[in-house]
């Protein structure tokens, strides 16, 4: 029993036709959802579920055990019952905005070549990414150089590799906190630019916006010192 992840596949999806497979006291569990779920500093989307004669909001979807997406419900929420069909819908403000964080995730590590990301965290009000970095620049130069990416407008892609294939170019993992999900065989490389030239190009299961445009003006509004080398830069989205 496994739940198909629509959005690995397409972000943009805000809902979807589903089958419930499982209730459990942690959540349903649906056979397809466009729900992502929580993990690698990217909050789980929340919404609802719709069925013949009954409605419940779903608070944040989670991960569960092999591939599965529990749906955990708000307090109170009615259930749907095993082989229920169901509407899942998105809160698309929410979903869109952890989209354009996290695709600034990826811009800052683009500007900060051969440097590791030791943490993160994505908010849909503010959003921060830690680096082993012992003399950051300055938070006027970040805001610049990531605003000047964006407004380039640059597509962003996906594709497949193996497991094997990455193990071979370990220097396209760019954060230490967070591995990229194994076990299926194979993993999701996100690509900001063009194939031939990317402006940064790394293993992610988030999900990101189509085109840099999307994001509008950032800030970055401060850099904290969390360590002997670590630096928290914080960002929020300015528009």
């Amino acid at each position: 029993m496994e739940t198909d992840p629509l959005f690995a596949e397409d972000a943009y999806l805000a809902e979807c036709s589903a089958r419930v497979l499982a209730v459990e006291d942690r959540g349903i569990i649906l056979d397809r959802s466009v729900m992502y779920a929580r993990s690698g500093g990217q909050p789980g989307d929340a919404g609802a579920l719709e069925w013949g004669g009954g409605r419940a909001t779903v608070a944040e979807a989670i991960k569960g055990e092999a591939g599965v997406i529990l749906h955990t419900l708000a307090p109170g929420s009615t259930t749907p019952a095993v082989g229920d069909a169901v509407r899942v819908t998105l809160d698309w403000t929410r979903r869109h905005r952890h989209m354009r964080m996290h695709t600034t995730m990826h811009l800052l590590c683009s500007l900060l070549p051969g440097i590791y990301a030791t943490g993160n965290q994505i908010g849909a009000e503010k959003s921060r990414l830690d680096f082993d970095l012992p003399e950051p620049p300055t938070t006027a130069w970040f805001t610049e150089s990531l605003n000047a990416l964006i407004a380039a407008d640059h597509a962003t892609g996906s594709s497949w590799i193996t497991e094997a294939e990455l193990d071979a170019r370990p220097e396209m993992v760019r954060t230490l906190s967070v591995q990229p999900p194994r076990g299926a065989g194979r993993i999701r490389l996100v690509r900001i630019g063009p194939v031939d030239a990317p402006v940064d190009l790394q293993p992610c299961g988030g999900t990101h916006v189509r085109s840099l445009g999307e994001i509008g003006r950032v800030e970055v509004t401060k850099i904290e010192n969390k360590g002997r080398q670590n630096r928290r830069i914080n960002f929020i989205l300015a528009e």
